[in-house]
């Protein structure tokens, strides 16, 4: 199998899938595309039936979105564990799975996931306040059912999907409890993320819509002109 992925330091979506094939031993390849730079948006195109990525290739199967590809592995590879083997359990899994594929657009949209940025400060909280206490919400009730450090115990497709808000979380300092701090420090601790930031921090490319200083300067100049 093959993973296209687009740059580490940016791309929550290509983050996800990632962990789970790493953190699981599922062997696969790498492809990397770039967010930026002349004809970026053609060239995903051409390897994806969406025009975004991550996309999983197994043979003639072409698998666009997180989620899927998500259920994908897990239908090839039962044994791994990659959900909860308790069905209830399962189900919140991918209840929270779901509600972050689709929600939290506040947090994402003003703080974009930048791993090798340390910006504290730079997001006004009054605009990402309600995202982060459900966050917060989901992580409390699911750490406190299983004990930690993961939300179901061990890691699993859900703490995959909420990867990207711990980054997010400390690439701003936001304030968060002691709980969730926790938590982020767990998602860190993790040998499959330290992998991948690793590779992220070394990237040289500057993706400008992630970059916060310079969305912050042209939401001023638009706010003045």
């Amino acid at each position: 199998m093959k993973l296209i992925f687009a740059n580490r330091n940016y791309s929550s979506w290509s983050l996800r899938p990632w962990l789970v094939l790493r953190h699981f031993g599922i062997p696969f390849d790498e492809e990397l595309v770039l967010l930026n730079g002349e004809g970026w948006q053609e060239n995903i195109r051409r390897k994806s039936p969406s025009g975004r990525v991550p996309v999983l290739v197994d043979g003639d199967v072409g698998v666009p979105e997180t989620i899927a590809i998500i259920e994908y592995l897990n239908d090839k590879y039962p044994a791994k564990g990659i959900w909860p083997s308790n069905r209830v359990e399962r189900a919140y899994a991918r209840a929270a799975a779901a509600e972050m594929h689709g929600g939290f657009m506040a947090l994402r949209d003003n703080a974009p996931m930048n791993l090798r940025a340390s910006h504290p400060g730079k997001v006004d909280f009054d605009l990402v306040a309600d995202d982060l206490k459900r966050v917060e919400r989901i992580w409390g009730d699911l750490l406190s059912r299983s004990g930690g450090p993961y939300l179901f115990g061990s890691f699993n497709a859900a703490d995959a999907m909420f990867a990207p808000v711990a980054s997010r979380i400390r690439t701003y300092e936001l304030p968060v409890s002691d709980v969730a701090q926790e938590y982020v420090e767990a998602i860190y601790a993790l040998p499959a993320f330290q992998e991948w930031l690793a590779e992220a921090v070394k990237e040289p490319w500057v993706v400008e819509q992630d970059e916060i200083d310079i969305l912050l300067a042209k939401r001023d100049a638009a706010g003045h002109a």
